[in-house]
């Protein structure tokens, strides 16, 4: 990864899935992605940008659950209020607040303030951690993570991608979020990550 060119990487955005501008905040919230995901598989990158592109309305910005909506609604229709979710992978529920404060060592600071996981490099590391761990899904062969749905050599394949969907929500617009990682594959190839 030390030859990685985000020059040739953000290229290919342009032409496609962020394209034909990039915002300052597209690329820092794909820069935040990608400082989380260095030194991991080309597959694992691809998926991790290709999540937070989709569940962030294709913004790149970590957001918050129902963000269309008012707090005053999430307090009211969230029975897990104030821990719903934010960040790229919708982190949520007590208990996995404190479990990404521990394990990214901030020292209660998420746990004092939920909000923290709003912050571009800290959602990245939530999502990674959480992605490679398995924190967010599993049946009964075990963990759904990075190792269980793609290569860690070279790049994946649609199905691979379609597959690792359940890391994070099933089956839930599988297909599509394959294609975006595809193309965030072929950008970080063109980038030499």
């Amino acid at each position: 990864m030390a030859t990685f060119d985000p020059k040739e990487f953000f290229a290919l955005l342009r032409s496609g899935l962020l394209g034909p501008t990039l915002s300052r905040k597209e690329v820092d919230g794909c820069n935040a992605v990608l400082a989380a995901m260095e030194n991991l598989p080309l597959a694992y990158c691809a998926y991790g940008l290709a999540t937070a592109y989709h569940e962030t309305n294709a913004t790149m910005l970590p957001v918050r659950e129902a963000y269309w909506l008012s707090e005053a609604w999430r307090k009211k229709n969230l029975r897990y209020w104030p821990w719903y979710g934010r960040g790229y992978v919708q982190l949520t529920w007590e208990t996995n607040y404190e479990r990404a404060d521990e394990e990214l060592e901030l020292g209660g600071s998420l746990t004092k303030n939920p909000d923290l996981a709003l912050e571009p490099d800290i959602a990245a590391r939530i999502m990674r951690c959480g992605m490679i761990e398995g924190w967010f899904a599993g049946d009964r062969h075990g963990r759904h993570d990075f190792a269980r749905h793609l290569p860690e050599n070279g790049p994946a394949t649609e199905l691979q991608f379609k597959g690792a969907r359940r890391i994070i929500n099933g089956t839930d617009k599988n297909l599509l979020i394959a294609r975006h990682a595809l193309q965030f594959q072929q950008a970080l190839e063109n980038g030499k990550w």
